[in-house]
């Protein structure tokens, strides 16, 4: 309605809008407020779902004279004849839809703002916690839950680096370690390196170094009392629902 308007002067039409209309009652009261003598003046646009609350509307509306349109009616009907099923006439599902948009950005933003280690000395907000030696996954399964609408925090574990004392106060049921085969996670850093240009091997790709760091970090896992998935061969849709069985049931269970 708004484009089709400003196809005509500025201030020749004024909108008003009845948002949630669940009766005729509420279709009465407004337009019955702003009615001339003859109805000329006026004209309603709607997008009623219930096909009974429509229809009475419609009859109320046509009583009056008064031009309407249907703006989702004719488009239910076309959307409900390509896959034919018909329409749940259910109010308000858009409103839902936002929701679920705004809490997924929200959730994308957090992810952004506590990948590898970042924010950790706040984390209050996460729903989940991950941690994890560098190559298990933290990064992509934190984003792939993110984008379900869930706050993810991802921490490495290095055993240089002293860890944050504040993971001790998160409810262990919130987080989550990972852990890996080390011959696999040695191949998969392997290929990292080789990625970046780096032709002879380093400490990051030694498979001593590789063991000390994963004991290093079962030992942390252990001392919190978090449940720990081995990640060797998952796909992160796999990982990421464990994780979730984990997380709503409030496992604290060490998963292979």
């Amino acid at each position: 309605v708004l484009a089709a308007s400003g196809q005509f002067d500025e201030g020749a039409f004024r909108l008003l809008r009845l948002p949630k209309v669940n009766s005729v009652e509420q279709v009465k009261l407004f337009v019955g407020q702003r009615v001339d003598a003859d109805h000329r003046d006026i004209a309603v646009f709607h997008t009623i779902v219930d096909p009974a609350l429509r229809a009475r509307v419609l009859d109320y509306l046509g009583m009056l004279h008064i031009r309407s349109v249907d703006l989702i009616g004719p488009t239910l009907a076309v959307l409900s004849s390509l896959i034919g099923v018909p329409p749940k006439g259910v109010a308000g599902v858009i409103h839902k839809t936002d929701d679920r948009y705004f809490h997924r950005i929200e959730a994308m933003e957090y992810f952004v703002e506590h990948d590898d280690g970042r924010g950790c000395d706040d984390l209050s907000g996460a729903d989940i916690v991950l941690l994890g030696v560098s190559r298990t996954s933290k990064t992509p399964l934190s984003m792939y839950m993110a984008y379900r609408g869930i706050k993810v925090a991802n921490v490495p574990l290095v055993p240089e680096v002293k860890v944050n004392e504040k993971l001790f106060e998160i409810p262990k049921h919130k987080i989550i370690g990972l852990t890996i085969q080390p011959d696999i996670l040695g191949e998969i850093r392997t290929e990292r390196v080789r990625g970046l240009g780096v032709a002879s091997p380093t400490d990051y790709t030694n498979l001593g170094r590789i063991l000390d760091e994963l004991d290093y970090a079962e030992g942390i896992m252990k001392r919190i009392g978090c449940p720990i998935i081995d990640v060797t061969h998952k796909a992160v849709e796999e990982t990421a629902s464990v994780i979730l069985q984990i997380y709503y049931g409030r496992g604290e269970n060490i998963i292979g």
